[in-house]
């Protein structure tokens, strides 16, 4: 069973870790842990309604993770993005599945279930990252707008003053550029 162990810096530049487990290094599968363990359990702490649900979770969440580590392609995405994005999928199946079924919770396991605020940042900074993936693939017309919408904070007459786009235009441009970042997000 994998535990919450802590992990070493995400920022560091991991070593090929994804390519190593699909070329059978052994090593790589213990490097993978101790560097995305703390990642991929804050998200199947914010996924799951009990620790031990959390547990299997994430249990199975790296199962996938070394099936799929062969699927890895570093000119595509960071391996940190690819790893929460099968941690989230894998996640979001598993919550569809038990609404199926209904579960009971003590009082104790939902106060234990809360996210601390280090795992909120965590999973601010995976979504935020990956945000900025998809968005640096929009075409550059709708890239500049949304980025005016979202980090400028201008309105949409704004934007549409300023880029000499009818209002319409805008409003379509924004809307699909978030529907494209949620639809990716798994929202």
């Amino acid at each position: 069973m994998v535990s919450p162990t802590p992990t070493k810096n995400l920022h560091e530049k991991p070593s090929d870790i994804l390519h190593r487990i699909a070329n059978n290094d052994n090593t790589a599968v213990e490097q993978c842990l101790d560097v995305y363990g703390k990642l991929v359990w804050s998200i199947a702490k914010k996924y799951c309604t009990s620790r031990e649900d959390a547990e299997d979770a994430t249990q199975d969440v790296f199962i996938d993770i070394w099936r799929n580590a062969g699927r890895f392609d570093a000119e595509k995405s960071a391996e940190i993005s690819f790893i929460a994005l099968i941690a989230r999928r894998r996640l979001i199946d598993r919550v569809r599945k038990s609404y199926k079924r209904p579960q009971l919770l003590c009082a104790d396991e939902i106060l234990e279930n809360q996210p601390t605020e280090e795992h909120k940042k965590l999973q601010m900074f995976v979504e935020v990252k990956e945000a900025l993936q998809v968005l640096n693939n929009f075409q550059p017309q709708q890239k500049t707008i949304v980025q005016m919408s979202v980090f400028g904070g201008l309105s949409h007459n704004e934007i549409s003053r300023i880029t000499s786009l009818p209002i319409g235009t805008v409003k379509s441009q924004i809307r699909r550029g978030l529907q494209k970042i949620r639809h990716f997000l798994g929202g």
